[in-house]
């Protein structure tokens, strides 16, 4: 099971290729602002995904006199995105079954 950054980092990625602060700006925007990330956590994740093959250096640049670096989601990230985001859909289509019959809401659905 992914973590909720990690799936939010790489959905953003899924998109086509950003630099850090777009991408912490996109998943803010993606999750209604329920995943903020940090630049420490969205670097850590990014060169964790980038070992593992998920996500790769697309480009670099020097923009006032600093350097940022794009990444883009690979194959290997597209197909973990889309299995957990396959898992996450059944799961939730579960809840919503149960609870549209669920004894708790009256079958509100």
């Amino acid at each position: 099971m992914m973590q909720e950054p990690t799936f939010a980092i790489l959905t953003s990625l899924a998109d086509g290729p950003r630099h850090g602060y777009a991408i912490m700006a996109d998943v803010a925007e993606l999750t209604e602002r329920a995943v903020r990330l940090q630049a420490g956590t969205l670097y850590g994740a990014l060169e964790r995904l980038r070992v593992d093959g998920r996500v790769e250096i697309s480009g670099e640049e020097v923009v006032n006199g600093r350097l940022r670096r794009s990444y883009a989601l690979t194959a290997s990230g597209a197909e973990m995105l889309r299995t957990e985001a396959e898992r996450r859909r059944i799961v939730a289509d579960k809840a919503l079954r149960r609870l549209s019959t669920s004894p708790v809401l009256g079958a509100a659905g």
